[in-house]
């Protein structure tokens, strides 16, 4: 692919889900083409269909997720770099479920780009779990528990920002090591 064709296809793929994560269905491809500074063909010429563009987004927003959580996984401080990445799930969570309610069911790419992240997430619980700043019962089942609730709370009803932010601070503070004794 030439380097402006990826250039665009990057540029639509960012502006399809700042459209689509906020307007759901009703968001249009038209929309996504005049946010990325590109003609509507341009648009079907590497999408052909919503449901594909839709599909290549969430591809994308899962990519992103996996290189912050191998970051997280190789960071010096892994504890703060796993808090920096449940907070960015968190706030980028309401617009991956909604990108995903607009699929109905998972295609096996992002079925995939799922459980890669999450398996990635894993290994940086278990490297602050080793650094000893993170309870030793809590396992990746219990994080992405309280992730999926929390964005699903703030993904049906808008919340204030610091209310948010104070929120995940209650549930990064539950994960703190404690001591058995």
């Amino acid at each position: 692919m030439r380097q402006d064709a990826r250039e665009n296809r990057e540029r639509i793929l960012a502006a399809a889900e700042r459209v689509f994560g906020a307007q759901g269905e009703a968001g249009s491809t038209e929309e996504v083409a005049r946010l990325a500074g590109v003609g509507v063909a341009t648009v079907f010429r590497h999408f052909p269909v919503k449901e594909a563009l839709v599909e290549a987004t969430l591809v994308r927003h899962f990519a992103g997720l996996l290189e912050r959580a191998r970051a997280a996984a190789d960071a010096a401080d892994p504890t703060e770099a796993l808090s920096a990445l449940i907070r960015a799930m968190i706030e980028r969570g309401g617009t991956k479920l909604t990108l995903a309610s607009m699929l109905g069911a998972a295609p096996p790419a992002l079925v995939a780009a799922a459980g890669e992240v999450k398996a990635e997430v894993d290994v940086a619980l278990r490297r602050a779990q080793a650094a000893g700043t993170i309870r030793p019962d809590v396992g990746v089942e219990e994080l992405y528990l309280l992730i999926r609730g929390l964005t699903q709370t703030t993904a049906a009803t808008p919340v204030d920002p610091a209310v948010l932010d104070r929120a995940i601070g209650v549930i990064l503070a539950g994960f703190g090591h404690r001591p058995r004794g």
